[in-house]
């Protein structure tokens, strides 16, 4: 089973106190093509729990980058904030499956 992760670089950062990024960077064309498609707000919406309403994609296809804007679930620097970088949410995403009949770019 392959994972987002095997073919992309995916990182999380804070975009503010009330606004997680989340960046997946694709080192191929094809590798992108495949994400772009693949990665709905729907999913990321599920993936961290969140509402898919409020989650917003945005393609940069001459980059190869699949980029994704949602709200924090609790603001930065409060007391129950157990992530001020946001950083774990990266990490559900690249665990994601992917599809076992995706056609997958050579690494």
């Amino acid at each position: 089973m392959r994972v987002i992760g095997d073919i992309a670089t995916v990182r999380s950062k804070n975009a503010g106190p009330f606004v997680l990024t989340i960046d997946v960077f694709c080192h191929k064309a094809a590798t992108y093509t495949l994400l772009r498609h693949f990665l709905t707000t729907g999913t990321v919406a599920t993936t961290l729990g969140c509402d898919g309403n409020a989650v917003t994609k945005f393609t940069l296809p001459d980059l190869h980058v699949i980029k994704f804007s949602l709200p924090r679930p609790i603001i930065q620097g409060c007391p129950a904030d157990r992530d001020m970088h946001g950083a774990q949410f990266s990490n559900l995403i690249a665990e994601l499956a992917l599809p076992e009949d995706a056609n997958l770019p050579a690494q």
